[in-house]
């Protein structure tokens, strides 16, 4: 028995054999005499040759670059842009027969309708917001792709946008921008560090007269405590010799001056006799 099979973009087609085996990343139908029979599921399976054909698809997730084109942005500007793609054919009865019938080569479909969405998304943007929105661009076309292939029984489960390439002239600008930013912002934060040093350096001056006016504080109320201690100590303890130290001050002061004092039988009074005795006093015998 002769076997024929033919690989052709993702398709195996068995043209004649009475035995065969569809593999389990793999999904096929039976044609009798050239119209859709019934599928064939992955293991070992029987046809009749020359009254069957049985066609096989690799179900597995394909991986399809999308090559560099030029596309303009909103605002007018060309760049370079490519991508990649990830689909594969679903694995049903209903929709492996879609992507038999409905459609000569699901890859090179998804391809150009990759293509055109993806001139169109770029259409919708600014060269800036191109630049700062992949995922949102990815995302857009993977949900576009994948609505426009339902009707050829694909799944576009991911898109990513790998390279965004502006002309040579507005990388210059982009890079002068880019680097006057960061030299701005370098002064602004060496300007903060200044402004936050002073701030540090006022406040720990301003801490430290607090503390030593505070501590000056501290020293003037122990002093006048330990003056109040002493007083009460002297008012308690030492009353008496206080008044006689007193009175011993006045009787030597009075005696530097020539000044007349009394004597008593008690000791020197400490009162202090300006001009004559009083009679009293003259007239105390002698001893």
């Amino acid at each position: 028995m002769v076997v024929i099979i033919i690989n052709y973009k993702a398709m195996r087609t068995i043209i004649v054999s009475p035995f065969f085996v569809v593999k389990q990343y793999e999904y096929g139908i039976y044609e009798f005499l050239g119209r859709y029979k019934r599928p064939a599921r992955p293991g070992l399976r029987f046809m009749i040759p020359f009254l069957h054909t049985v066609r096989i698809r690799d179900v597995r997730e394909h991986t399809m670059d999308i090559p560099s084109q030029s596309v303009i942005t909103k605002d007018n500007v060309e760049i370079v842009v490519d991508g990649i793609i990830w689909a594969r054919p679903k694995a049903d009865d209903e929709n492996v027969q879609k992507s038999f019938y409905n459609i000569d080569s699901w890859k090179n479909g998804v391809m150009e309708l990759a293509m055109t969405n993806l001139r169109q998304e770029f259409g919708n943007q600014t060269l800036d917001e191109s630049l700062i929105s992949r995922e949102k661009i990815s995302a857009n076309l993977q949900s576009n792709l994948d609505t426009l292939t339902n009707d050829w029984g694909i799944h576009v489960s991911k898109v990513e946008i790998k390279s965004i390439d502006p002309p040579d002239d507005i990388k210059n600008a982009m890079h002068k921008q880019k680097t006057a930013e960061q030299e701005r912002r370098s002064m602004k934060l060496l300007a903060t560090g200044k402004f936050e040093a002073a701030e540090q350096e006022k406040l720990a001056t301003i801490q430290q007269a607090e503390g030593l006016q505070e501590s000056k504080v501290k020293i003037a109320q122990g002093e006048a405590e330990a003056i109040r201690l002493v007083n009460e100590s002297a008012n308690l303890y030492f009353k008496g010799n206080a008044v006689k130290l007193k009175e011993l001050q006045a009787t030597v002061d009075a005696l530097k001056n020539n000044s007349k004092v009394v004597l008593t039988e008690r000791g020197i009074s400490p009162q202090i006799i300006i001009g004559e005795l009083p009679t009293s006093i003259k007239s105390l015998p002698k001893k």
